[in-house]
């Protein structure tokens, strides 16, 4: 719509974020990302996939991917992602974010990679089995952002680094082949992080220190998208806790009491203070039911959306190939600026050859 002047509305700046299709979405996935694009939908020019790609870069079960790239679309939706209003796809179905991550592969340091943190910690616990594409997923999350001219990333304090690097891999590739000398304008975007709120970053059942994950080894520490109200009662009443009468917020000391609380406030929408008024003189005995059924009470919507969708595989179908449709016409236009300024040209477009001089006809050996 038209602005009061007449004038056209400003247009809306671009975001693109993904989940990792490894395991089933956990209450971390949702409350620290996917709930935070559901809301921001209207406000920004969204490109949500799920980054199967980024998954290979571990050992991994084909068939388990397969599934797991699937289910994570539908949770996407299910959880509220709107295809109407923001594309929904798989990363592995637009070509041209494998393309791209070569040609930034040739452009970027190897130093840079070899400092990245995550880097040196996976590799640390993979050992010598540990595989190029762990190394290069920085460059490859370069790519991903950079195709879309994303001007917005919405990530955690924790994932800045990458960002910061997808910025450095940017620049060096303008300075290499999109200079003054060049005549050519920028081919991409710099991106900025779109910092998602902290309150919602949901830590581990079994350490309020460690950040609730879908490859620690125990399903205890983590509460998934799917699991049943059984089995959220179970792994909330087997939650780490203290021993330290009543609930407090915001103590260092006490980081499983500040999870926990941070959980029943996000699933219920009631601020910190209210729930400290509502429950902070209880003892964990009575709290651990309560939190329980709030979270089976905000996951059932969630859930029920999900079995309607499974229960209707072609229009799941359909929304990723039209999500990878719109996608692709975007990435390949990024991707064909960054061949044009590196000098590779599509087929069909062969330079004129300029002939040897007659001297050097004259001299050159026979083809034998």
């Amino acid at each position: 719509l038209a602005s009061a002047d007449g004038s056209p509305p400003p247009a809306k700046k671009r975001v693109l974020s993904g989940v990792q299709p490894t395991g089933v979405l956990h209450l971390g996935n949702y409350l620290g990302a996917i709930r935070q694009w559901v809301d921001m939908q209207d406000e920004f020019d969204n490109f949500f996939c799920v980054v199967d790609l980024h998954a290979i870069t571990s050992p991994h079960v084909p068939k388990e991917l397969t599934e797991s790239t699937y289910r994570t679309a539908a949770l996407y939706l299910a959880c509220g992602i709107d295809p109407k209003r923001s594309r929904v796809f798989v990363q592995s179905h637009v070509r041209a974010h494998a393309e791209l991550c070569w040609l930034l592969n040739c452009v970027t340091p190897m130093g840079w990679l070899e400092k990245m943190i995550q880097f040196k910690e996976k590799s640390t616990k993979q050992g010598e089995s540990v595989a190029v594409g762990l190394l290069d997923y920085p460059v490859l999350m370069a790519a991903d952002i950079l195709l879309y001219r994303a001007q917005l990333v919405p990530v955690g304090e924790d994932q800045r680094q990458h960002l910061e690097l997808t910025r450095d891999i940017a620049r060096r590739f303008h300075d290499q082949f999109c200079n003054k000398a060049s005549k050519r304008r920028p081919t991409f975007v710099e991106p900025d992080a779109l910092i998602l709120k902290e309150s919602a970053r949901i830590m581990s059942l079994q350490d309020g220190t460690a950040k609730m994950s879908k490859s620690a080894e125990s399903e205890l520490s983590r509460i998934e998208l799917l699991d049943t109200p059984d089995e959220i009662f179970r792994k909330i009443k087997k939650c780490k806790t203290d021993a330290i009468m009543g609930l407090t917020y915001g103590d260092p000391a006490r980081p499983e009491a500040t999870n926990l609380i941070n959980i029943y406030q996000a699933v219920t929408g009631v601020t910190h203070e209210q729930v400290l008024a509502e429950v902070g003189g209880m003892s964990w005995g009575d709290f651990k039911p309560r939190l329980a059924e709030a979270v089976v009470a905000h996951l059932e919507p969630i859930q029920r959306r999900y079995n309607e969708l499974v229960a209707e595989p072609e229009y799941l179908r359909s929304v990723l190939a039209e999500g990878a449709e719109e996608a692709t016409k975007v990435a390949d236009m990024t991707l064909g600026w960054a061949k044009d300024a590196m000098g590779i040209v599509p087929p069909g477009a062969m330079p004129i050859l300029s002939p040897m001089p007659t001297a050097a006809r004259k001299q050159a050996a026979p083809v034998v």
